[in-house]
């Protein structure tokens, strides 16, 4: 991407055409299993196939965004997922559904790179992302009120995701073209912050797969469990989604006050616990407040996981990486809720999923911690030896702007060593400045004459 930032409203239509595929998985998923004959396995290992399409898309596309240009790959990706979507849509045989879920999920993680890409050149990642949540939340709830009512088959959810790809194609005319060729940045280089980077991604894998685990069989839990119609899981899907609206517009609110430690730490404890509430659910109470306390937490804690990761490279590299191995996680999350329920049942499947969603916490946040994750507060930022820098701003009357203001997120500090001098000049090989110094010899050394 270009060192100067452009408008975030188009990587905002981007990311939501790229990520509505996920959130729409359990209505896919499900209608899948009633309408095709497919069974619960089979279903899930459909979805599976269409989110590892996505991801592989993420990992052939990190760090070649940026030489391509974002146009490009974007217009790209929305042709692809208007052409699979469209055709696992019209299609009446399984394969035939496959084949364009899978070519669908490849143009879905194409946008989603270009989308990761560009957050990370933003000067606010964070809020960017956030947005882009925001977005997909608000079209996929829209989408989830909608749906029960028309019926459709397996038909409507593809059809869905292809007519907002195609609405988001306008959009893309504002993203910019192929960087120019000549001696600029190098195309490619090493990772930065490498160790933080894998412990990120690995991190993130298993974080999704445990929470798309239980979103890819919430639609089975709220029908066959806890007894509940499908137009009225739809509408609890909707809440839900609605209240990850207002949880997302609170962490943009939040930013960076907290640095991203307390929120992802924190909130990770309180999805664990939602997964448990939400899998043991025997009516539409129980079920409805763990699913509304889920999808309030999760994108908030999601919003600051790709903040945490496109800091990490300002050219997109991690956060386009970290997003392939969370969509890797998101893609095995149905295979593995499937075989978990069908072997030990809901309840139990919640408990390992909750364990292993506690587990993941402790070394994500650590990273987050690592990276910058504390506020900057007076004492966070210290000269060797001397006072924190950002009290000398208040007490020394700094110029605005020249020292980072209090609550602003950690910068790095880049350590430069000068260069070494050959040699120690002579005491001698020096002269007295002035107009008669080239007359004198007095204090010229033997070698200079």
């Amino acid at each position: 991407m270009s060192s100067r930032p452009r408008a975030a409203w188009p990587l905002v239509a981007v990311f939501t055409a790229g990520y509505l595929a996920a959130y729409l998985l359990p209505t896919i998923v499900g209608r899948l299993s009633v309408y095709l004959g497919l069974g619960t396995a089979r279903a899930g290992l459909v979805g599976s196939a269409l989110l590892l399409s996505s991801a592989t898309a993420g990992f052939v596309l990190a760090g070649r965004v940026e030489r391509l240009g974002p146009r490009r790959p974007a217009r790209a990706g929305l042709v692809l997922a208007v052409v699979g979507y469209g055709c696992a849509a019209l299609a009446g045989s399984v394969p035939l559904v496959v084949a364009g879920a899978v070519l669908g999920g490849f143009g879905s993680g194409t946008a989603t790179a270009v989308a990761a890409s560009g957050i990370a050149a933003q000067r606010d990642p964070h809020r960017t992302s956030s947005l882009g949540l925001l977005s997909v939340s608000a079209t996929a709830g829209a989408l989830y009120l909608t749906i029960p009512h028309l019926g459709g088959g397996h038909r409507l959810p593809f059809a869905s995701i292809a007519l907002v790809a195609l609405l988001v194609w306008p959009a893309t005319a504002r993203l910019g073209g192929a960087a120019p060729a000549g001696p600029a940045a190098p195309a490619t280089g090493r990772l930065p912050h490498r160790r933080s980077g894998l412990v990120l991604a690995g991190g993130m894998l298993v974080w999704s797969m445990a929470q798309n685990a239980l979103w890819g069989v919430s639609g089975r839990i709220g029908v066959g469990q806890a007894g509940l119609s499908e137009v009225t899981v739809g509408a609890v899907f909707a809440a839900a989604l609605g209240a990850g609206l207002l949880g997302v517009m609170g962490a943009g609110v939040l930013g960076a006050r907290l640095g991203r430690a307390v929120p992802i730490g924190l909130g990770t404890v309180v999805i664990a616990g939602s997964i448990v509430l939400s899998s043991s659910a025997g009516g539409l109470g129980s079920f409805a407040t763990g699913e509304i306390l889920w999808n309030t937490v999760y994108p908030v804690v999601l919003s600051y996981l790709i903040g945490l990761a496109a800091s990490l490279d300002a050219r997109g590299r991690w956060a386009v990486l970290a997003g392939s191995a969370s969509s890797v996680g998101v893609a095995c999350g149905p295979v593995l809720g499937s075989v978990l329920s069908e072997q030990a049942g809901y309840p139990v499947m919640g408990l390992i999923l909750g364990v292993v969603t506690l587990l993941v916490a402790a070394p994500v946040t650590a990273v987050a911690l690592h990276t910058g994750g504390r506020p900057l507060v007076p004492g966070s930022v210290r000269r060797r030896g001397g006072a924190p820098a950002a009290l000398l701003a208040v007490t020394t009357g700094a110029v605005p702007g020249a020292v980072p203001r209090l609550g602003a997120p950690e910068q790095a500090v880049t350590e430069i060593s000068p260069p070494a001098l050959r040699r120690r000049p002579a005491r001698n090989a020096f002269r007295p400045a002035g107009p008669g110094a080239g007359q004198s010899n007095a204090y010229a050394s033997t070698s200079d004459r």
